[in-house]
């Protein structure tokens, strides 16, 4: 609190961690009596009243930022681990900064589960209209990302996924690597919805109910064919078309590993289920568990058809007589227009 008091006198904005500014985590599990919760906000309204004070004279906007890995002991002997929990640390500070009559605010709901991240803004947002009718704006984030392909992933499933719901005015990227590296991939995220034109958002139908749940996590009802759907795992399709020619050595890179003195082959355990080779031919035996998405000519070709399955454009998947019994694919390409 000292820190930010000073800091909030000379910066423009600075930022409140709810889980750690007067609570500590002590990793104790405390029941709190009703008494003792409402003695404990006081005392957070006691703490945090001259910050607001003091950013409210000099004009300084505050960002209240819940972290999924920072939520305070009060907190999570109440509400768990949990998604509303992080709601309900943030919305006791905002409620104080209300009292206070300071508005100069922006919030975040961290996490580096895509998935609670995504859940706790859409909560936030159902709280705050149900207890004021009014929103502040929202910071977008997954924090602790990590780096490379992963970090990129699971920033554009968590930030993309609300940008799509219309909820954020600011996002950040947080990889592990250089900061100068975050900026690019912020930029891809955000196009997207730079130039929106009045008539593709006019040819959007509006929702007077949505289909689903936006504040639980369910997956789609869908029919199990072989291991894709149903309450099976989602699976995992490579992509190999691009070459000319596939050798045992290309498989490596998908979780394929072949020893050419046992004759065997060893499986990662993030090994594709499904690779799409498209027009190439393969002239070696698979492993077992991996089954083949090609064109018709080529499943034509296969010795085990059964792990060979044809895909086509719609048109010719109608005409096709040599389809699979079980799982056939077909391509549909969706255009969107969005300049």
């Amino acid at each position: 609190p000292n820190a930010a008091e000073i800091a909030a006198r000379i910066v423009e904005k600075v930022r409140v961690n709810p889980g750690n500014y007067v609570d500590k985590k002590k990793f104790e599990q405390i029941d709190y009596t009703d008494a003792e919760y409402i003695e404990e906000i006081e005392r957070i309204k006691e703490k945090f009243s001259p910050l607001v004070l003091i950013c409210k004279e000099h004009g300084t906007a505050m960002r209240i930022g819940t972290n999924h890995g920072s939520l305070s002991d009060r907190i999570m002997s109440r509400y768990g681990d949990t998604a509303i929990g992080m709601v309900e640390s943030a919305m006791e500070f905002l409620r104080i900064a209300r009292s206070l009559d300071y508005h100069q605010i922006i919030l975040s709901m961290k996490s580096s589960n895509p998935q609670v991240m995504v859940q706790a803004y859409r909560l936030l947002i159902q709280q705050m209209q149900q207890e004021f009718n009014e929103l502040y704006p929202l910071h977008l984030g997954v924090t602790e990302a990590g780096d490379g392909e992963d970090g990129r992933i699971k920033s554009a499933i968590g930030i993309g996924t609300l940008l799509e719901d219309g909820i954020g005015d600011t996002i950040r990227v947080s990889l592990t690597e250089d900061p100068e590296l975050e900026i690019p991939v912020c930029v891809d995220l955000v196009k997207r919805y730079n130039d929106l034109s009045e008539l593709n958002t006019a040819m959007v139908p509006e929702l007077t109910q949505l289909p689903y749940s936006p504040f639980d996590y369910s997956r789609r009802s869908t029919t199990p064919v072989k291991n894709i759907g149903g309450k099976q795992v989602p699976v995992v399709i490579a992509d190999l078309s691009h070459l000319s020619n596939i050798k045992t050595s290309d498989l490596v890179a998908i979780g394929y590993t072949y020893d050419a003195a046992t004759d065997k082959w060893a499986i990662s355990d993030a090994a594709a289920d499904y690779v799409f080779i498209g027009q190439t031919p393969l002239d070696f035996n698979l492993p077992g568990t991996l089954s083949i998405i090609a064109s018709p000519a080529v499943c034509a070709l296969a010795n085990n058809t059964e792990k060979y399955h044809p895909m086509t454009d719609a048109a010719a998947y109608i005409a096709l007589d040599a389809k699979h019994p079980q799982l056939n694919f077909v391509q549909i390409d969706c255009y969107s227009d969005l300049s």
